[in-house]
């Protein structure tokens, strides 16, 4: 079943129709993890999915831009996504660390701001915190560079860890000027004002960008789901799509809530990809 069968609001058709209708001054925004490649236990293990490069390379060339927003460093989600010198590619942007750095395919080159203070006075305390709260293996420590994150994915009780870390892990970036963002089993120190809300915002505006589609997965894209849905309000059609867990686990609530259009992990955001490509060919 294609993308258009499957849409079912208002708003959602109507945001198809948007992108159809202009798809030169269109933007497909996309997460990665989650979203273009499986959740794994190790993130850094992460890889997109097989058929995500294939259906970009077909759909890029017919809309304005394709954005990956992530809050890995730009250089790791472009590795672990196969995107450099991939066909069809050239025009890539992806946007790391939450839009603080970003790599275009034209260049092949990585800008960045200077890293937060905080994040290394952050990395310094964390050991010893964990080992003050007696945290149970399983606990797995991700060091973005201008982000710690702390996954209870591996841990005998991953929920309960989380909810028992949150108090001094937000205690803890509140000392050094940073904020605690959830998620799916995992707890992000990163600095304030710095999320994917802000950095898709900045992307379409440089673009002067017309119709969206934004897809992702998790809480952290809650704040491009908003940004959509400040277009939306302006008149400008947005399309958001969830990308939903795929081991039998419910997609989260808040995304899915929001979204035109659930689809069954990095597999289903494929076909829409692929479907929205056939639609504009």
């Amino acid at each position: 079943m294609g993308i258009a069968e499957q849409l079912t609001s208002p708003a959602g058709r109507d945001g198809l129709a948007g992108l159809l209708a202009d798809p030169r001054r269109a933007v497909v925004g996309l997460d990665f993890d989650g979203t273009l490649a499986p959740i794994v236990a190790d993130p850094e293990q992460a890889r997109a999915h097989p058929g995500v490069v294939p259906a970009l390379g077909a759909l890029a060339p017919l809309v304005g831009a394709v954005v990956i927003v992530t809050g890995r460093p730009a250089a790791t989600a472009v590795a672990h996504g196969g995107f450099a010198g991939a066909p069809g590619l050239d025009r890539l942007t992806v946007l790391g660390h939450y839009g603080a750095e970003r790599w275009d395919a034209a260049t092949g080159a990585v800008t960045a701001a200077p890293p937060p203070p905080g994040v290394a006075a952050v990395r310094a305390a964390l050991p010893g915190l964990l080992a003050a709260l007696d945290v149970p293996g399983g606990t797995f420590v991700e060091d973005k560079e201008r982000a710690i994150a702390v996954h209870t994915r591996r841990a005998p009780d991953p929920d309960g860890l989380l909810e028992r870390l949150r108090l001094p892990l937000g205690e803890l970036a509140d000392r050094h000027g940073l904020v605690v963002e959830p998620g799916r089993m995992v707890l992000e120190l990163r600095p304030p004002g710095v999320d994917k809300g802000a950095a898709l915002h900045g992307f379409l505006t440089e673009r002067a960008a017309g119709p969206v589609l934004f897809a992702g997965d998790d809480l952290g894209d809650l704040a491009a789901y908003a940004e959509v849905a400040r277009r939306r309000e302006a008149g400008l059609p947005g399309l958001l799509v969830c990308s939903g867990p795929v081991t039998g686990e419910p997609p989260v609530a808040a995304l899915a809530d929001r979204a035109d259009l659930v689809v069954a992990g990095p597999a289903g955001v494929v076909e829409v990809l692929n479907s929205l490509a056939e639609l504009l060919s």
